[in-house]
């Protein structure tokens, strides 16, 4: 059953991608921490979500999508991305 749970997860935020959105902080925090030049955080993390390999799952109030050492923190009721942040330490 809780696979079910997850794909439903999952699937919800898919069909609610163009909901996608940041505020200004999280957009600051977004660029900073993956070291985007002039390109739009949310863009970025829209295709990184819309990725067949990307790894969705929802814990409390947020779906985390983990794709290549990016992981992405989004608010499942606002749809808000809270942050994306590389996981792989930089050695």
């Amino acid at each position: 059953m809780r696979g079910k749970l997850i794909m439903e997860d999952k699937n919800l935020l898919l069909q609610n991608i163009d909901r996608l959105h940041t505020t200004e902080m999280g957009a600051e925090r977004i660029i900073k921490n993956l070291g985007l030049e002039n390109a739009d955080p949310v863009e970025v993390c829209r295709k990184i979500i819309l990725d067949r390999n990307c790894g969705i799952y929802k814990n409390g109030k947020n779906w985390y999508c983990e794709k290549d050492g990016v992981k992405i923190t989004v608010n499942s009721h606002s749809y808000t991305i809270i942050t994306a942040h590389n996981t792989i330490a930089i050695k």
